[in-house]
């Protein structure tokens, strides 16, 4: 650690801004060596780094031999483009502090500072601020208990007025107005200095494993993990800027309550209601801290991460594309079905019709066994129908039909005996 961080470390427990300080240069220093050891010179990855660029270069090649992709501008300019961002902040740190470090960490101070309006970094105004808030309620405190000590020893007597005093806040319990005011603002320092502090060492981790998920950007089943990393980056990023935005304006709510704090200190009593007020307002802001997580989640969630993440979104369009076209192809087979069941009851119908007019036997009523009925068909609107013969019209001259009337066979043999 160097002389600076050192320095700052020792002096983090004076306030909160003093503690931002130590936690931002103890996170920049474990950033920097984490990535030497990683990937500096010598580094421990070193030779994994070029064992995968190796593997990437040999996938590539066999997807171009097997015909899976196309040496063209479109195949190659993603895969170049990808490479060298790998390269870059994989081996560079002065790339990767300029570029990701000082994007998280300055981007959204720097926002902060424009939204506020404040000169330099709106972080460190927002910790100054809430060290003078502390140090007010730290001064009330001390100042109602010398304001009760003087009014106990003016009394006089053998110490009844202290004795009275210690006995009636023995019997109100913890919900004294002083123990209102200190539970607020322990309330407050968890929902603002523990929040940002929280951020800052989450975002300080993610940052120093940041060159790890770098590289597994150049693969098909890792580029997940790159996505999951950039997301929690983002997420760590962001709230403090939410918890700034947020606990500005709880500040600004809270200067007339400790101006009314310390008036009644002043006097030698905490008001209790200002303190109800005081601890009201600090358990509406850690709603408020509670309800910017989640809310800086879901944007985060919502993210696709410049294409890494969007293999399940890319493939939702196909499946709905596919189901579609499905869609009419059972609703053109339905009808198709449909229209069997009119042809088969016709063929059905038809088939009962012959079998009930076979039996049909010549004017004798003499039936021939051997006799048989052909029934001709045609298909009219999707259906197979019988040809009704015409009205009037003998059944049994049709056309293949075999049936013959007794009276034409013996007229045709009196024809032939008078022919010879």
């Amino acid at each position: 650690m160097s002389a600076t961080c050192e320095q700052l470390t020792e002096v983090a427990s004076a306030g909160v801004a003093p503690a931002l300080r130590a936690v931002d240069c103890v996170a920049n220093e474990m950033a920097a060596s984490a990535f030497g050891r990683l990937f500096g010179a010598g580094g421990a990855m070193g030779p994994v780094l070029t064992i995968l660029l190796t593997l990437y270069i040999a996938f590539f090649a066999f997807s171009l031999l097997t015909g899976r992709t196309s040496l063209g501008i479109s195949a190659l300019t993603p895969r170049m483009l990808r490479l060298g961002v790998v390269l870059t902040f994989a081996t560079s740190w002065i790339a990767y502090q300029g570029v990701v470090w000082n994007l998280a960490i300055g981007g959204p101070d720097w926002i902060a500072s424009v939204l506020m309006g404040a000169k330099g970094s709106a972080t460190q105004l927002f910790g100054d601020r809430i060290d003078i808030v502390f140090g007010a309620i730290s001064d009330i405190a001390q100042n109602a208990s010398q304001a009760g000590g003087q009014a106990g020893a003016q009394g006089g007597g053998e110490g009844a007025a202290p004795v009275a005093a210690a006995a009636a806040s023995g019997g109100a319990g913890m919900f004294t107005p002083e123990s209102v005011m200190w539970m607020g603002a322990l309330l407050l320092l968890l929902g603002t200095v523990g929040v940002l502090l929280t951020a800052r060492i989450a975002l300080a981790v993610l940052l120093a494993l940041g060159p790890i998920f770098v590289i597994m950007a150049l693969f098909g089943g890792t580029k997940g993990l790159t996505a999951g990393w950039l997301r929690g980056v983002v997420l760590t990023a962001v709230t403090p800027l939410f918890v700034v935005l947020g606990g500005g304006i709880t500040l600004e709510l809270l200067v007339p309550i400790i101006n009314g704090l310390v008036e009644s200190a002043n006097m030698g009593e905490i008001d209790g209601r200002a303190a109800m007020a005081f601890f009201l307002v600090a358990a509406v802001h850690v709603a408020l801290m509670v309800m910017v997580v989640k809310v800086a989640a879901t944007m985060v969630t919502g993210w696709q991460v410049f294409g890494l993440a969007g293999g399940e979104e890319k493939d939702a369009p196909a499946r709905s594309a596919s189901g579609e076209a499905s869609a009419p192809a059972a609703a053109a087979s339905a009808p198709s079905a449909a229209a069997m069941q009119p042809r088969a009851s016709s063929i059905a119908a038809a088939g009962a019709t012959s079998m009930a007019e076979a039996p049909r036997g010549d004017s004798a009523g003499a039936p021939r066994s051997g006799d048989r009925r052909t029934v001709i068909t045609q298909v009219t609107g999707g259906g197979i129908e019988p040809i009704s013969p015409r009205p009037g019209a003998d059944r049994t001259r049709g056309i293949g039909s075999r049936f013959r009337s007794a009276s034409n066979d013996s007229g045709r043999m009196a024809l032939k005996e008078k022919t010879r």
